[in-house]
């Protein structure tokens, strides 16, 4: 019976030491829960809200979207991919455009059609761009070479768009990723929303 009681009396801590065994489980927890989520969102995935109606109806204002940044560390971008990148003029911000024109091609637009050359296509193709539903009345003469690393980008809603066609190309380094989940509203959840590859 005193071998219980001595043992029970063993399993009891003071309660200062309950406090300090509580807070070093906290401590712990924390930091584990920054080693996996800091590098998570740095290098893997990051959250954006979308703001504006540049890409509308393809993302609407105050859609909620997971952004993949893994991807292009190891594949290009492709044309007609939606991506988040930043803004050329000012880095602090964030824009989502479509990849229209890739690096090392000539990026045409008569009125509201858009046309590429490139070494495969010297004499240029036609886009034919099923995902500007809203009717383009905004129309367009220039033709801009790309470089090396450049890619020429465009919205959806090409009446209502700040973009390529305005102030220049996007440079392979300010691209963030592209999207992969869009979470919110929960009436349009989908995978890779806006790609026309996946």
């Amino acid at each position: 019976m005193n071998e219980n009681l001595s043992t029970n009396k063993a399993v009891e801590q003071p309660q200062s030491k309950k406090g300090v065994s509580f807070f070093m489980e906290i401590l712990k927890f924390a930091i584990i829960a920054s080693v996996i989520v800091v590098p998570l969102r740095l290098y893997i995935a990051q959250p954006f809200v979308v703001s504006g109606a540049s890409m509308d109806p393809t993302f609407e204002t105050g859609e909620y979207l997971i952004v993949d940044q893994l991807s292009y560390h190891f594949e290009a971008p492709k044309r007609e991919s939606v991506i988040v990148f930043r803004y050329p003029n000012d880095k602090t911000k964030f824009f989502i455009k479509r990849i229209i024109g890739l690096p090392g091609e000539t990026v045409e637009m008569h009125g509201t059609q858009v046309t590429i050359k490139n070494v495969e296509n010297p004499k240029g193709i036609l886009l034919h761009e099923k995902y500007v539903s809203v009717k383009n009345e905004k129309t367009d003469n220039f033709s801009m070479t790309l470089g090396n690393d450049e890619y020429f980008v465009m919205g959806d809603n090409r009446n209502g768009s700040s973009d390529s066609r305005i102030w220049g190309p996007v440079k392979m380094s300010l691209i963030m990723g592209r999207p992969i989940v869009r979470l919110l509203p929960l009436s349009r959840i989908s995978f890779f929303p806006g790609n026309a590859h996946e």
